[in-house]
């Protein structure tokens, strides 16, 4: 059996809602390289989350290397190459 349900209609965890939705803003071209992503708060007031899960989506981009943090100053999208950010995305749901 797999660790958790696979599928259109399989519940997800809401970081990974949040994430999804950076995810796609990011490669839209919403938020390009430089650019400042919303803050945890706006991120909860949008997602009807909370902080912590904000924080955790944000994590995540972070480790993949998609954007980077100054304390005080908020998490910017990170210059990359063409195709850098696509290989740093994965499969989106493995966190």
């Amino acid at each position: 059996m797999p660790e958790s349900p696979t599928g259109p209609g399989a519940p997800r965890a809401p970081y990974m809602r949040v994430l999804a939705a950076l995810l796609a803003d990011i490669e839209s071209g919403k938020y390009g390289p430089g650019d400042p992503i919303p803050s945890e708060a706006e991120l909860c007031k949008a997602h009807g989350v909370a902080r912590e899960t904000a924080r955790r989506a944000v994590r995540v981009l972070r480790e993949r290397g998609i954007v980077e943090t100054e304390w005080g100053k908020g998490s910017r999208v990170k210059d990359a190459g063409p195709g850098q950010h696509e290989a740093a995305l994965g499969d989106g749901g493995s966190e």
